[in-house]
């Protein structure tokens, strides 16, 4: 659960993406990879929470070792009743998946992976509270979840579409993850772009390539 290749597409995306805000929320931040690779690319101040402790202990650990600690901050606890002091001009999430899906074996999968402490409905309660008038925020979501999570986005809290990006694991393959950008303001064209990890000899496509460039070891 550390790492892996859509929460990496996730974190590379929105880096790229994303202006320089002066604070960005990650919400539900993991081991602290999302707000890792935003640092390298933006100036304002980093936030994250996290439920699991495990989790925020290796966050800590991590960000303590990185180049960039002194622009992040990090917090245990859940983000339905945690006050932050601000607003947020970007929020990130890649959320518990599967609600109604086949459970993980193990508990702490269950938390990372499921929605039983943090429902997609409550994470967009959660970002409604804390998103600034002028924010925006981007979520990672398993396809097949993502136009009943755009509607609701829209009828609960008026949030609109501003990017979609769909990924497959190959061009053979259909897409299995929806990386969606939202704001408070409606856009009159929304880009959506395909990306496609490997192609269909097994080997890293250029689009994933020139992606990951700044991020992977490896290409």
């Amino acid at each position: 659960m550390k790492v892996c290749t859509d929460a990496c597409i996730l974190g590379a995306w929105f880096a790229s993406k994303t202006p320089s805000y002066s604070g960005i929320l990650d919400i539900g931040g993991g081991t602290g990879l999302l707000m890792l690779m935003l640092a390298q690319q933006h100036k304002g101040e980093i936030t994250g929470i996290e439920l699991d402790l495990d989790a925020f202990r290796q966050m800590k650990e991590n960000i303590e070792k990185s180049p960039w600690r002194q622009s992040i901050k990090a917090f245990p606890g859940d983000v339905r009743s945690f006050s932050f002091p601000r607003k947020f001009d970007f929020i990130i999430s890649n959320p518990p998946f599967y609600e109604n899906d086949l459970p993980a074996a193990s508990a702490a999968a269950n938390l990372a992976r499921h929605s039983k402490e943090l429902t997609l409905t409550d994470l967009l309660a959660a970002i409604d509270a804390n998103l600034s008038p002028q924010g925006s925020f981007g979520v990672l979501l398993p396809h097949h979840r993502a136009a009943w999570f755009e509607e609701l986005a829209k009828t609960a809290y008026g949030f609109k579409p501003k990017e979609k990006l769909l990924v497959r694991q190959s061009p053979r393959h259909d897409f299995f993850r929806s990386i969606l950008y939202f704001s408070r303001h409606r856009d009159n064209f929304i880009p959506v772009t395909e990306l496609a990890i490997q192609n269909n000899d097994g080997v890293y496509t250029e689009d994933f390539v020139e992606l990951m460039k700044d991020y992977y070891l490896y290409l």
